[in-house]
């Protein structure tokens, strides 16, 4: 294991830290959730089974083999590791994940509502909505199956009576993507309150998500 440790200490770092991010910013508790990062065509650094966030170090950070799911290592990883294999072994444009119980989205999980373009920055940065895939027992190949079914042409997906799953082509982009989330779903529920959210016209949202990824994005990376 001190081999491996040396060769991918960067990608264990990013994805502790990840971690750690998520836990100050309220969007995972204990040792619930977990956050992924795609080292290349074959390997993932993924957060362990069972450590607390705020325990946790470098060094407790697995490194797996998405294909074959062959772990480096006695560490176990993440109960999720099924999903985040399978978002990456689909999603060639992803390299990052994270899978939370966040309170608002949470709400809209548990309701099985599906998230309307609200927002600019939801449209821009999630895509055209949030969608919810049917429920299915936790660590299953049912709830692998429905939830990247629901992730197609998105980077958000609520998974039933369960939390959420953010995509990004980095960890800061699918930690944006969680906050961003968040903040859509509290809008989106508070409305209710007031005659509902007005949804923005999906074909827009669609370009706004587009205009994001391929030319937003790309200036905002050439700007720094």
């Amino acid at each position: 294991r001190g081999c491996v440790m040396t060769t991918f200490k960067t990608e264990q770092n990013l994805v502790c830290d990840a971690g750690r991010k998520l836990l100050e910013r309220g969007l995972v508790e204990g040792t619930w959730g977990n956050c992924s990062l795609r080292i290349n065509e074959r390997l993932m650094a993924i957060t362990p089974s069972g450590r607390p966030y705020e325990e946790m170090t470098a060094d407790d950070i697995v490194i797996m083999d998405y294909h074959s799911l062959a772990v480096m290592g006695k560490i176990k990883p993440s109960s999720e590791k099924r999903l985040h294999a399978r978002i990456f072994q689909t999603r060639k444009e992803i390299n990052a994940v994270i899978h939370t119980h966040q309170p608002h989205a949470s709400t809209l999980a548990a309701a099985r509502r599906e998230l309307p373009p609200i927002l600019d920055d939801q449209a821009q940065i999630l895509g055209p909505s949030v969608r919810c895939a049917d429920y299915a027992l936790p660590n299953t190949k049912k709830i692998v199956n429905t939830t990247v079914r629901v992730l197609k042409g998105r980077c958000a997906a609520f998974m039933a009576n369960h939390g959420t799953v953010t995509l990004g082509r980095t960890l800061e982009e699918a930690i944006t993507a969680a906050l961003v989330l968040e903040k859509a779903c509290r809008a989106f529920i508070e409305a209710e309150f007031i005659g509902g959210a007005k949804p923005i016209h999906k074909v827009e949202a669609w370009m706004m998500h587009k205009v994001y990824l391929f030319l937003y994005s790309r200036k905002r990376k050439n700007n720094r």
